[in-house]
């Protein structure tokens, strides 16, 4: 089984939309197909299949979000002290030919948001940051392009 790495905020946010599946996401689906079921003909019932629909998502949001947890390798980034760049640094970036200043946090796969800064250690850039220190230079290929990046800083909070 192999493990997930997460930061402690991941991990609670995951224990979270777990908890809220389980008692409120989950009961209300199924007050709404008792309620769908009542009205009569399921054959043509659009509410009783929206809510079939419904049930159907919410309990693979469930099982996806319960192996993640049976997986969880929580990684507190408070706890290194090193330079070199690991799992849960906080990196910040210039791209070397627009000056275009950047900062992202190396986090688990599914806690990956870029617009909010945070990048998985298994997306290009993650990659190439994976240890390296302040003052490397980068290489990386994007979707976008190749990009040269300067690592400024790297931090641990």
């Amino acid at each position: 089984m192999e493990k997930e790495p997460m930061t402690p905020e991941g991990h609670a946010r995951l224990i979270k939309e777990a908890e809220h599946l389980k008692h409120t996401a989950r009961p209300n689906n199924i007050k709404a197909i008792e309620e769908a079921r009542s009205h009569g003909d399921l054959k043509e019932n659009a509410e009783y299949h929206a809510a079939k629909d419904e049930q159907g998502l919410i309990a693979a949001r469930l099982a996806k979000a319960e192996d993640l947890l049976a997986r969880a390798e929580v990684i507190d980034p408070k706890s290194y002290k090193g330079s070199d760049i690991v799992f849960g640094a906080t990196v910040d970036l210039t791209d070397e030919e627009t000056d275009e200043k950047f900062t992202y946090q190396i986090v688990g796969s599914f806690e990956a948001d870029a617009p909010r800064g945070k990048i998985s250690g298994e997306s290009p850039i993650g990659k190439s940051l994976i240890g390296k220190s302040e003052g490397d230079e980068v290489k990386v290929r994007t979707p976008k392009g190749e990009r040269n990046l300067a690592i400024v800083k790297v931090r641990y909070i």
